[in-house]
């Protein structure tokens, strides 16, 4: 799991910024927060374009990086307003007990990236520019090395690829839990599978989904359920999807009301729910990361504490990470003030994050009011120009 991130001159983050992700000695929430020390979930709050985003971003990266076939646009994270033409991110992660860390430079002038992996402060692959030596053996047992690397690439990816990291079940631990994360932009309705799973509505329904959803919308009273179906009828009303009788199309019916409602008719609100709940659910399940982007958009409050609440009761070895406006989730019956961060930004100084625990706030207190207050910073000041002339 993801213990920390660090970011350095990448995007709005022009001074080093460490998000730990940790647990603390809270006695808050004790059974839900963590799993072996490292925190389930966290939340990021603040300001419109105060950086929120760009933490969600540097973890989005390193998966593109390794799973999507995705270059380094050298230019495209540097901070504008930095002093160098270089940026780094690094990332710690503990699995099977060890600590694995990660990172890699880029400078932008030169076009050359730098890299290095260490498992317990033991050295396995360290890159130059071009050239890189690793220290993890193929299937033949011989050390995998490169002198031209991929200028625009990671090398780690092709180690990776070349090696699947048969000898070293660490990394090949690490690999399996990234595959099963998970980005999500609720606004954009965008999804990424990192694992190549479609996990699309229409999919995943008709692959059983629809029988799971509709035990979560039991369980939890929302007096609707789902269906995905060639045809379908209520009232004085019929839908058929096609002429070919294999389209299928998701229709909501809900309590009380005979005609079945087609998804795109449905609330906002509605539609984000039902394409969250695939990965959503599939996290909880199976473990990784899930990185949601405008975790608020479209949600009544009292669903996203629902969806907060259950991914930490039942998470199993996942975590999500999240973006959100709704301040009622600071709360805490919900999260800790470890699991809470606020990001600001500080005109030349860039975004700066701020973990609510630095306070050492109280179990008693009301920790939406202490941010609302601005104890925690991150907090926008609109303020009417008066003109005084």
């Amino acid at each position: 799991m993801l213990t920390k991130i660090v970011l350095d001159n990448f995007k709005s983050f022009k001074n080093k910024t460490v998000v730990d992700l940790t647990k603390t000695n809270y006695t808050i929430l004790p059974q839900n927060v963590a799993d072996n020390g490292v925190l389930k979930g966290c939340i990021f709050v603040g300001a419109n374009a105060s950086g929120k985003s760009t933490i969600i971003l540097a973890v989005k990266l390193l998966l593109d990086l390794l799973f999507s076939e995705r270059n380094i646009n050298s230019g495209m994270f540097l901070c504008m307003f930095g002093d160098t033409n270089k940026y780094s991110l690094s990332y710690e992660f503990l699995i099977e007990n060890k600590t694995i860390s990660y990172s890699f430079e880029v400078d932008v002038s030169k076009k050359m990236i730098s890299e290095s992996l260490y498992i317990d402060n033991e050295l396995l692959l360290q890159r130059m520019g071009l050239s890189a030596k690793s220290y993890i053996a193929d299937s033949n047992g011989v050390n995998y090395d490169e002198e031209d690397v991929g200028k625009d690439s990671l090398f780690l990816r092709t180690l990776y690829f070349n090696t699947k990291f048969a000898s070293n079940s660490t990394l090949g631990s690490w690999m399996d839990y990234l595959k099963k994360s998970f980005y999500v932009n609720m606004f954009k309705g965008e999804i990424v599978s990192y694992g190549k799973r479609d996990m699309t509505i229409a999919t995943y329904l008709d692959n059983g989904g629809c029988e799971v959803i509709n035990n979560f919308f039991d369980e939890y009273n929302f007096e609707q359920k789902v269906e995905f179906v060639h045809s379908t009828s209520g009232g004085k009303i019929s839908f058929v999807a096609g002429e070919d009788e294999d389209v299928k199309t998701v229709f909501f019916k809900r309590k009380g009301i005979e005609v079945p409602i087609p998804f795109f008719e449905e609330s906002l609100g509605n539609q984000n729910l039902l394409r969250i709940l695939p990965v959503f659910l599939s996290a909880i399940n199976n473990g990784g990361m899930l990185l949601i982007d405008e975790f608020s958009s479209g949600f009544h409050n009292e669903l996203e504490s629902l969806l907060v609440r259950y991914f930490m009761e039942k998470a199993n070895h996942a975590q999500m990470l999240f973006v959100s406006h709704s301040t009622n989730l600071l709360s805490n019956s919900i999260l800790r003030p470890d699991q809470e961060y606020s990001v600001e930004f500080q005109d030349q100084n860039g975004s700066t994050v701020k973990r609510f625990s630095s306070e050492q706030p109280r179990s008693a207190q009301n920790i939406e009011k202490m941010y609302v207050s601005g104890v925690f910073g991150g907090l926008p000041e609109y303020k009417e120009v008066v003109d005084e002339t």
